[in-house]
């Protein structure tokens, strides 16, 4: 025989009840601990020599932006409020080389595009990024040694210093070496100053991981191998997904050496790296929502397996809950429309 319904003498007796502070939208509202703001985001932005915008298949809603039209979604992006933009370029094949020397051509297509978003939007903060991989035949962050089969750390140092002097000449807020190479914010720091650009300021790719989540962006960029060659490996110089507390001590030489922000690429999957560096430092923590963490929610979302929205808000919420006040997302421009 079935049993009878509860009477209400039979409800518990609860001095504490947490779901007090759920019961409706508003409270929950006005309770929240972690909240995200459009000032908090960065939108990567790639730019190529072309006339027309290039959706990126690997990249939905994203496109390569046109020099003609780069001012103009500049100027979009600074009204949605956005904290700004990290800049990456596609360069033309035949200006690429082994010692990725189109790096310091003063007339590259990453320092031109600096220069029309500067004249566009002159006060919303370009972060722009120093690496060797757009530039080079072979797609590693730096020049490699005479045997071919690593980067020349030192050697690498020294474009990527002349790279940062180049950038702040044409007036970026901020050089961000995503290379991983020892000693390279302190050598960047000492050339932007000895060269009159002390108030450029550095973000440091402090822990970049050796991911596998990085595919996307490197077809936006150009630097992904084609079918026909061997893959690459960038062990050596990116930090293995294994290690937790080598990030502590990338991130107290980073800081010793003058860098402004740190930053932890991937974030989702390194929430706990992101919550580490939070707690061990008072610099601004960023984190780098990578190509393929934006991709996969994208692509399940495409096939009805989640919610697009609320999928992208929980994980933006996550990363920045983790302690990350800087959040690099494709979602940035989508996410502060919806505001």
């Amino acid at each position: 025989m079935p049993k009878a319904a509860p009477t209400a003498s039979a409800r518990l007796v609860l001095p504490v009840r947490p779901r007090r502070l759920r019961r409706t939208s508003a409270i929950r509202a006005l309770v929240r601990e972690t909240r995200l703001s459009p000032a908090q985001l960065l939108q990567p932005v790639f730019v190529h020599e072309g006339s027309e915008l290039e959706p990126i298949a690997s990249l939905p809603g994203i496109a390569r932006i046109p020099l003609p039209r780069l001012g103009a979604h500049c100027r979009e992006l600074a009204k949605l409020g956005l904290g700004g933009i990290a800049l990456f370029p596609k360069v033309d094949p035949k200006r690429k080389h082994d010692d990725g020397r189109e790096a310091l051509n003063p007339n590259s297509l990453v320092l031109r595009a600096v220069r029309e978003a500067k004249s566009a939007a002159p006060q919303f903060p370009i972060f722009a990024d120093l690496a060797l991989d757009p530039y080079t035949i072979h797609g590693h962050d730096g020049v490699l040694t005479k045997r071919g089969d690593d980067v020349d750390n030192d050697r690498t140092v020294a474009i990527l210093s002349e790279m940062a002097v180049l950038h702040a000449r044409v007036g970026v807020d901020f050089v961000a070496p995503s290379d991983m190479m020892d000693g390279r914010v302190g050598a960047i720091r000492k050339a932007l100053d000895a060269a009159g650009h002390e108030s450029t300021g550095i973000l440091a790719y402090t822990a970049k991981y050796a991911s596998a989540y990085y595919g996307p962006f490197r077809d936006a960029v150009g630097s992904k191998r084609a079918a026909n060659q061997p893959s690459i490996t960038k062990a050596t110089y990116q930090m293995d997904p294994a290690n937790r507390r080598e990030a502590l001590r990338e991130a107290a030489l980073d800081e010793a050496e003058g860098a402004d922000i740190l930053m932890v690429k991937p974030a989702q999957l390194y929430l706990d790296i992101i919550a580490d560096l939070r707690a061990h430092t008072t610099l601004p923590v960023a984190a780098y929502q990578v190509s393929g963490e934006y991709a996969q929610i994208c692509a399940a979302a495409e096939r009805g397996w989640l919610d697009l929205r609320a999928a992208r808000d929980e994980a933006l919420l996550a990363i920045r809950r983790a302690g990350a006040d800087i959040i690099l997302t494709y979602f940035a421009a989508a996410w502060a429309r919806e505001q």
